[in-house]
């Protein structure tokens, strides 16, 4: 057999084991993709628009992980962070704070949205014009607790008033049907939600963002101490991710809410009107993303949260925010 042949040889016997290399390596990264939850906090909503087009486009498969996104209370994301049984979860500053206050193992890694997503709205017919013109008015809340009531103790501070000088009414989620038929004068409302739908059905309204008077640490990306010690690089994978799936979700919203439909079921039956409203939304919920530098944690908003908290006992001892954020992750 001549070299000639022998060159043959080798090069089909090489080509061979490239191949079956190739298929054993997909087959070990298919199986080392680990399949755990991400917990959400909240319903499937459009506002999440960038966590769907992260899976969509593979950017979540990057961190070894298969994600079956859990729709469950933002306290349980945390509790299961805390607990090692997830390696991720969103959650907002607040309840950061608060599970570090009962010594739970979470830390804030990225910011998702860089604007605290609450306002107090009232109608425009109301005699509400000014914050100082909610002395003695009626103003809802889901409960006392939570972003809503936070945001508004936050609000009236900035104002130099108390809950005191107004009438405190937990209503539950119903902040718009209770506006709208004079329940109350005001509500504490997610501003990228509840005034998008008042202004779609034809009312007018007077809106105080919380964030033009005091920005607070928001939602965000959640892992644990044990994560980052342990497994950073897989932290900065989905910290990427994240931020690359809000970057195309700003780039391309038609896009984000046409990858979104695949995820959220009341999505696919809407009439064109009520679509409408639904790209609002994210229209809206994108205001409270973008940013020069998204995922950027600042460090003040994190403190102002912080003293609201301790002001409102909710927290017994200052908080330590070297060790409930951590900055490291973005660039």
């Amino acid at each position: 057999m001549n070299k000639k042949y022998w060159v043959i040889i080798i090069s089909a016997i090489l080509l061979s084991v490239f191949l079956v290399s190739c298929t054993i390596n997909n087959q070990k990264s298919s199986k080392e993709n680990i399949e755990t939850r991400l917990p959400m906090g909240y319903i499937p909503d459009i506002q999440q628009a960038p966590v769907y087009v992260a899976d969509k486009e593979g950017l979540l498969d990057k961190t070894g992980y298969s994600f079956t996104f859990d729709y469950s209370y933002e306290t349980d994301g945390m509790a299961l962070v805390a607990a090692g049984e997830v390696p991720f979860a969103f959650g907002s500053g607040e309840q950061v704070l608060l599970a570090r206050e009962q010594g739970l193992d979470v830390v804030y890694v990225m910011t998702w949205y860089q604007k605290y997503p609450v306002s107090i709205v009232a109608l425009a017919d109301s005699q509400i014009k000014t914050p100082q013109d909610l002395i003695g008015k009626s103003v809802g809340i889901p409960g006392a607790y939570g972003a809503n009531y936070i945001a508004l103790k936050a609000f009236l501070s900035e104002q130099d008033l108390s809950e005191t000088d107004i009438i405190l009414e937990s209503i539950g989620y119903n902040q718009a049907e209770a506006l709208v038929t004079k329940t109350v004068d005001a509500a504490s409302v997610y501003r990228n939600n509840t005034p998008v739908q008042l202004r779609s059905e034809g009312y007018q309204i007077i809106e105080f963002p919380v964030s033009d008077y005091i920005n607070l640490a928001s939602n965000g990306l959640i892992t644990s101490q044990k994560m980052i010690d342990e497994n950073p690089e897989i932290v900065q994978l989905m910290v990427s991710a994240l931020i690359e799936g809000i970057e195309k979700t700003i780039d391309d919203p038609e896009q984000a809410y046409s990858i979104s439909k695949e995820y959220i079921e009341t999505l696919q039956s809407l009439q064109p009107d009520q679509e409408d409203v639904q790209k609002q939304v994210l229209a809206a919920s994108i205001n409270l993303w973008n940013a020069d530098n998204i995922g950027e944690i600042e460090m003040s908003s994190w403190q102002n949260m912080a003293d609201v908290l301790f002001d409102m006992d909710l927290l017994t001892k200052p908080a330590d925010l070297m060790t409930a954020i951590t900055t490291q992750f973005i660039k």
